[in-house]
Formats: structure tokens, sequence, C-alpha cells
């Protein structure tokens, strides 16, 4: 089990869930940051800095085979293109993302502080939009309100818990 020293560990059936949605032991896991409605992780929290010492941006994780598939189809579709023109363009938009960037990075320096990543947050923030699965993390960790292109993201996909529980996907396939 990890965890951090004034954190409880996570729990071993949760690591064991977050194995089989990744397919990989996964690694400097701190908590499950947030619970698929079907019950299981489906975004963790990691340390800044792995175990093995690599310094790790990713702060939020997203896990669950059905929500990483419904982000990518997103991905797939352009939106990421379109967001980013978005900020360009939309002056309060880019100063709520740019919160947004803030917010994670003093969310991740509450685990540690890593020099190597120091004032890099993930995802393309503050400035563009690269990758969703970070944004739709963050979302669906903190809660509506602090990442506006994360929730609008979130809005965006589909009932990806619809079906089955995200662990029987790998155990589908």
């Amino acid at each position: 089990m990890t965890g951090s020293p004034d954190r409880p560990p996570v729990a071993q059936a949760d690591l064991d869930a977050v194995e089989r949605q990744l397919g990989r032991i996964p690694r400097g896991v701190v908590e499950v940051s947030h619970r698929c409605p079907c019950g299981e992780p489906d975004v963790l929290r990691t340390l800044p800095r792995l175990p093995d010492g690599t310094p790790f941006p990713t702060s939020f994780y997203a896990t669950c085979p059905r929500l990483t598939g419904a982000i990518s189809t997103l991905e797939s579709e352009g939106v990421m293109r379109e967001m980013s023109d978005r900020l360009e363009q939309d002056p309060d938009l880019a100063q709520r993302y740019a919160a947004a960037h803030d917010d994670y990075l003093a969310r991740r320096t509450e685990l540690g502080h890593v020099d190597e990543i120091d004032g890099i947050s993930a995802g393309g923030m503050p400035s563009r939009v690269k990758c969703l699965h970070v944004l739709v993390a963050h979302s669906l960790s903190v809660g509506a309100g602090v990442n506006p292109l994360g929730d609008e993201a979130l809005g965006m996909l589909p009932e990806w818990w619809a079906s089955h529980p995200c662990t029987e996907l790998v155990e589908d396939t």
C-alpha cells in the first residue's frame, strides 16, 4: 500500500482495482481522489516524485479505461485545439484557466516540492490544452468550478460507467 506520512495508506483493494484498470502496478499513489459512479477508483492522486525518483507532474491521474477511452475520443475530435483557440480569444476563460493551473500547482505542492517541475502543472495549463485526461481528472478530483475546461470536457463525456464496473473492461478483453 502507498500513501504519504499525513494520509492513510490507499486500500489494497483499490490498488488492485487500479492495477486491473491500467494493466500494471500503479506508482506513487497517495489517494483515490475520485470514484466512478460504479464505485471503482477512476482518478488517483500521485506524488510529484515517483518512488524511482522520476519527477511526475501529473498529480491527478485518470485510471478507468472507460473514462480514458471516452476522453481520448474527445481529443480525437479536435476538442483540445478548439479549447486552445478559445483561450487566445477569451480573456475571462484564460484567466480562469490560469487560476486552475495555480490550483493544480498548489495541490501538488501539498504533496512535496520537486525542483524539476516547479511551476509546471499538466495538461498544457496555463496557456493551452494539451491533455484532456489531466483536465478531467482535475475537475473530478476537486469538483466543479475550479478548472473550466476540465468541467467543460467532463460535461461532453457519455456515461462511461453505465455498462459495467471499470475493472470488468480489462477482464472482458
